[in-house]
């Protein structure tokens, strides 16, 4: 268990925001003992979540496009066992870097779904339109309809990663595929770091790793199921906004960073994300 560490005093609109500063607050976390997951308790209400994340800030617009690309190359090899490229749905969209990747891989029939307004605010106009404002709900699209939902660092944010995860085998066409990201509890860099890595945050109502990744899948009734770690390149500066150093130290360092022209410099690094990827039974198996 790790006790709370949340100072309400100085929650700010980049609390709720996506690769923010880290601000070392979290909430009570449990580890099951049946699966080890570690999970919120207690939980935020679903209505302060949507609140926070209505109104929560974003300025990592270079940083989602970096993410994007890392994602889309973790995708395309599975690209294939889709039935055909006519619809996808990305759930957590910020400003849509995914989006704008999935069209360039010609899905037909684009949709992301992201909470804040901010992200989408800052999206390229030629992308504003395919996003919709507010949180994932399934009764807004048919049942069997998607070839594809994403879900990248969004599944330890949701308040029922079970429900959303048998709402996207229902979406899906038989043959269609869910891939998500997360953060993996268990990588070397979140035990070497423990509650200063940024995977301890008020964001995060659980963590999972790639056992309980996987279960969450399998258990939702996907078949076909990988798991793989994930290595994330960024420019030397997002990776010295995450390293836990005192915030003047940090501040300093990124200043000569940037000076320096390191701060620009790409570095690829697994830091600690893993990614799940499923597909629905192209034949229903009875329960």
């Amino acid at each position: 268990m790790v006790e709370a560490t949340i100072d309400e005093g100085k929650l700010t609109a980049s609390a709720f925001a996506s690769r923010k500063l880290p601000e070392y607050m979290h909430s009570r976390m449990v580890e099951c003992k049946l699966c080890g997951m570690l999970y919120a308790d207690p939980v935020l209400r679903q209505e302060d979540l949507a609140d926070a994340y209505k109104d929560a800030s974003f300025d990592s617009g270079a940083e989602s496009k970096f993410a994007a690309v890392t994602y889309r190359a973790l995708l395309e090899p599975h690209l294939d066992a889709l039935p055909s490229r006519t619809s996808a749905l990305d759930i957590g969209a910020g400003d849509g870097a995914f989006v704008e990747e999935l069209l360039a891989l010609e899905f037909t029939n684009v949709v992301g779904v992201e909470p804040s307004m901010a992200p989408i605010e800052a999206a390229k106009p030629a992308i504003r339109g395919y996003l919709r404002c507010g949180i994932f709900a399934a009764d807004q699209f048919a049942a069997e309809s998607l070839d594809l939902i994403t879900c990248f660092q969004v599944i330890e944010h949701v308040w029922d990663p079970v429900n959303i995860t048998s709402d996207a085998l229902a979406l899906l066409k038989p043959g269609g595929l869910f891939f998500i990201v997360a953060h993996n509890r268990r990588a070397f860099s979140a035990r070497i770091m423990g509650t200063k890595s940024p995977i301890f945050d008020i964001e995060h109502l659980q963590l999972f790793d790639k056992l309980t990744g996987a279960a969450l899948l399998r258990n939702a009734g996907f078949d076909s199921i990988k798991v793989s770690s994930v290595r994330n390149k960024y420019p030397v500066d997002y990776w010295l906004k995450l390293f836990p150093l005192p915030g003047p130290v940090k501040s300093t360092v990124r200043r000569l960073a940037k000076t320096s022209g390191i701060g620009n410099l790409l570095l690829s690094l697994p830091a600690g994300n893993l990614a799940v990827v499923g597909q629905k039974p192209l034949i229903a198996t009875s329960v």
